[in-house]
């Protein structure tokens, strides 16, 4: 039985101790959150587990195999560190850290002390993020040229309003863009020039816009917007083109992915997704897979190196931003 603590039970904590909860061969031993009272009614809701004000409480008072960390990005880090000195595996929300630095820390403190480090980029395990991968490497629209992304919706509210303190949260490039960063990497390899524009620091009140244009060593061309300040529903889309058709997902459409090549009599059986709710919750996915590779000791899907690049690409693209000029990527 794998026993996990989740630090950090606002939104995206209480999300996914409701995913340990329901997991098989999993023990929710304990929450934590420097709200003491929301901990401890969470614990309520997952079976009565304990709760705790902190990591260092928790890891005094429980055993665990494993720390899952929901907290804002800025602590990353530092509880990354202390549940890798107390020979904790680490799941860590994206994005990664805030810089660079310390993302290098945070892999550097897991490989010496012996723990896995998994960085919980959701976005791979969404049916038709994770089709559409699919059929790229299956070459359904040829050799890409062109990409398009799209995603937002409104400006997010949480503890002491972390979101809106753009040092803490690097805004809706940082925070958002970083899943089409991971993605868009995961498809086409690595990024060697960024180029941005966006509200980053414009201080506007709960706005935040961003344009970002990233170059592949691949030849490959993307442009992707990200946006908190669309008050209707949340939406997510993209556009590949290759040479041999078009490769589509919107969130408001059904079916939500579609391809339409040069060639119609050519397209092969499935490769319009039917129109159907997720049955398993991506991010049930992805933590059963962390919890799955520390049974089996088998190779975490997304390397820490992963998710450092697609900080890398972030960080970039909030330099541009404020400079006006491209980034070329080491």
């Amino acid at each position: 039985m794998l026993r996990i603590g989740v630090v950090g039970i606002g939104g995206m904590g209480s999300h996914h101790s409701a995913q340990w909860y329901a997991m098989p061969n999993v023990e929710l031993v304990a929450v934590a959150d420097i709200r003491p009272e929301v901990a401890a009614e969470r614990a309520k809701q997952r079976g009565g587990c304990k709760s705790f004000g902190s990591l260092e409480e928790m890891l005094n008072g429980v055993e665990l195999d494993a720390v899952d960390i929901c907290v804002p990005t800025p602590w990353h880090k530092e509880l990354t560190l202390k549940a890798a000195a107390a020979g904790k595996h680490v799941c860590c929300e994206k994005p990664m850290a805030r810089t660079l630095s310390d993302c290098r820390a945070m892999i550097d403190a897991c490989e010496e002390a012996g723990v896995r480090l998994f960085i919980a980029h959701v976005l791979r395990y969404f049916q038709e993020f994770r089709r559409g991968k699919e059929m790229i490497d299956q070459g359904v629209v040829g050799k890409p040229t062109i990409v398009r992304t799209s995603r937002g919706g409104r400006h997010p509210i949480a503890w002491n309003d972390w979101f809106a303190n753009y040092e803490w949260s690097g805004g809706v490039i940082l925070d958002t863009t970083i899943h089409d960063f991971d993605w868009l990497r995961w498809c086409f390899g690595d990024v060697e020039r960024v180029y941005a524009k966006g509200l980053y620091k414009a201080g506007l009140d709960h706005i935040d816009y961003g344009l970002v244009t990233l170059r592949f060593k691949s030849g490959v061309i993307s442009h992707t917007e990200a946006t908190w300040a669309r008050y209707g529903a949340f939406r997510t889309m993209f556009d590949i083109a290759g040479d041999a058709g078009l490769l589509t997902h919107d969130s408001r459409t059904t079916p939500s992915l579609n391809v339409d090549l040069k060639e119609a009599v050519k397209v092969k059986v499935g490769v319009q997704v039917p129109a159907s709710s997720v049955t398993v919750d991506p991010y049930y996915l992805e933590l059963e897979h962390f919890a799955n590779c520390l049974k089996t000791g088998e190779p975490l899907s997304i390397t820490p190196y992963d998710a450092l690049k697609a900080v890398e690409i972030g960080v970039a693209a909030l330099e541009s931003v404020e400079t006006g000029k491209p980034v070329t990527l080491a």
